[in-house]
């Protein structure tokens, strides 16, 4: 029996300072999210960030649901030599057998499978009776656990079934083999006591309950995913499921930098320690950020850019005279520096490095190199640079290394006098190929351009704007969202001209197209 197990089982529902292990879901329910599909590449660089974090077990995906999956899941495994990789299965035979082939070669293999357990779940959507989902858990678990020692068991939507009923579901697993059993708040349904009471309960009614790990897993469709996770830990649960800045289905999961700090930070009604480097939940926040596209809303907790910032007056007299009289975290406690280097045209690699690293960016020397040279192009356009500047400049050009279609040109014709016209460069798979196109304004025209190039049948579901620094010389964020063939995909690009960050914008999420299989061909006319 682990620490962790002993821990929960014991009468007081724990002790001083019990582990609690970090299940992080970012490739799997995180890339559920609509238009946040990661690459390949991507997902490799995500789960390298996790392990140097310290998180113990990493869901690296869904690997029936794909070849694509299974390969990101296989390499995972390979791959991650620290952390648990667990793959997920639905309860049937064929998920199962596919998630144990994908996880085998992990140093800490796991198979996490699940069943629907409620009553609206088992009526609507498995067509099946109390006790024939009992004999599927049986039947599946037991399955997993012939191929690894480490399965977990999940009912799916057990803050809405009948506890005497998940008490009979938990039991079963348990005896079939499941080493942790998580129940999740799949619809974010629970409030913070009910949640604690539920686990409270099932550990007290469910005979074998000491020879598992419980888990949570919430949803933040009420905003209550962390308050909900922290209480099923007080319950006695000791793994918390969670992904990096809250994304996946929906209105998301609990956050782990929230989960993290929270125990860290209330350490003293929150008994509990974790694994985490918690100096490196801001550059996993950026890592994830820049793979989906996603933006870290401002005023987002601990990683949003606005969570150490203070402008008004009466805190920033507090902060100078004592830094605990509005902070009750330091922002290097979570991979911020409170200190800001002014950046400029007259900045030299050296100091552009140590600003990066300041940020929690490490660079490679190419990836430096074309950094630097798009950060004193941008320099000689603006007034001032701004940390928010180089942030989204780095991201664009991290988000991009793997394009198959770049921007080389443009060139916009605009005014009251239409039509607006778009003369393009494109490098598409190194060939440079130039177009003309008309359209219902500048950015019609744009966007036409490009479809006179790379011909395709994507739909522009989305297309928002915003400045990241203040003045009339600041830079554009766009963001861009394409959908095909039931695919979704996000892109963002930021320059201090709107027409430019938007062509930017577009092609990131084409590109990510691409990157998935869809079919573009790009015209045969070339300089």
């Amino acid at each position: 029996m682990t620490d962790a197990t002993r821990n929960a089982s014991s009468p007081q529902g724990c002790s001083p300072k019990d582990r609690v292990l970090i299940f992080d879901t970012t490739l799997r329910d995180g890339e559920q999210c609509p238009g946040a599909t990661m690459t390949f590449e991507e997902k490799l660089e995500v789960a390298d960030v996790l392990d140097a974090m310290g998180v113990d077990i990493i869901e690296a995906g869904f690997p029936i649901a794909s070849d694509g999956d299974f390969e990101a899941v296989s390499a995972i495994a390979r791959r991650i030599k620290r952390a648990t990789v667990a793959g997920l299965a639905r309860a049937i035979s064929a998920d199962i057998a596919r998630a144990g082939e994908a996880v085998r070669h992990a140093a800490k293999p796991r198979i996490h499978t699940f069943v629907s357990t409620s009553p609206i779940h088992l009526e609507h959507q498995m067509r099946k009776s109390e006790e024939e989902v009992l004999e599927i858990i049986t039947k599946t678990v037991a399955q997993a656990r012939n191929l690894v020692e480490d399965v977990e068991w999940s009912a799916m939507d057990a803050t809405r079934t009948p506890i005497d009923y998940l008490c009979r579901t938990v039991e079963a697993a348990i005896k079939a083999g499941a080493t942790t059993i998580n129940l999740p708040d799949t619809v974010g349904y629970a409030v913070p006591d009910e949640y604690r009471a539920m686990f409270r309960q099932i550990r007290e009614r469910v005979p074998n309950a000491d020879k598992a790990i419980f888990s949570v897993h919430c949803h933040n469709d009420l905003g209550l995913a962390v308050a909900n996770s922290l209480a099923g830990i007080e319950g006695g649960a000791r793994q918390i499921e969670c992904t990096i800045n809250g994304i996946g289905e929906r209105a998301g999961n609990a956050a782990l930098e929230e989960v993290v700090m929270a125990l860290r930070v209330r350490g003293d009604v929150l008994p509990y320690d974790t694994g985490i480097d918690a100096s490196l939940l801001t550059r996993a926040s950026k890592a994830v950020s820049t793979a989906c596209s996603f933006p870290v809303q401002y005023n987002k907790a601990i990683v949003g850019r606005n969570a150490f910032a203070h402008e008004s007056g009466i805190h920033q007299d507090g902060m100078l005279k004592n830094q605990t009289t509005y902070e009750i975290m330091t922002p290097e406690s979570v991979g911020v520096s409170k200190t800001s280097l002014v950046m400029g045209k007259h900045s030299g690699r050296a100091a552009f490095r140590s600003k990066l690293k300041e940020m929690g960016y490490d660079l490679g020397d190419n990836q430096l190199e074309d950094a630097f040279t798009r950060f004193k192009a941008l320099a000689d356009r603006k007034k001032h640079v701004y940390d928010e500047d180089i942030e989204a400049l780095v991201d664009e050009n991290l988000a991009s290394a793997h394009d198959r279609v770049r921007l080389v040109s443009l060139t916009v014709i605009a005014g009251t006098r239409g039509p607006q016209r778009a003369t393009m460069k494109l490098d598409v798979d190194g060939r440079f190929v130039t177009e003309e196109a008309e359209g219902n304004g500048p950015i019609d025209a744009v966007f036409n351009a490009i479809k006179a190039i790379v011909p395709h049948e994507a739909v522009l579901e989305l297309y928002d704007v915003h400045a990241v620094t203040e003045g009339t010389d600041a830079q554009a964020e766009v963001t861009v969202r394409l959908s095909h063939e039931g695919s979704s995909v996000t892109g963002r690009g930021a320059d201090p001209d709107t027409l430019v960050s938007s062509a930017k914008a577009y092609l990131v999420a084409l590109n990510k197209l691409i990157a998935k299989g869809v079919r573009l061909h790009a015209q045969a006319a070339a300089e």
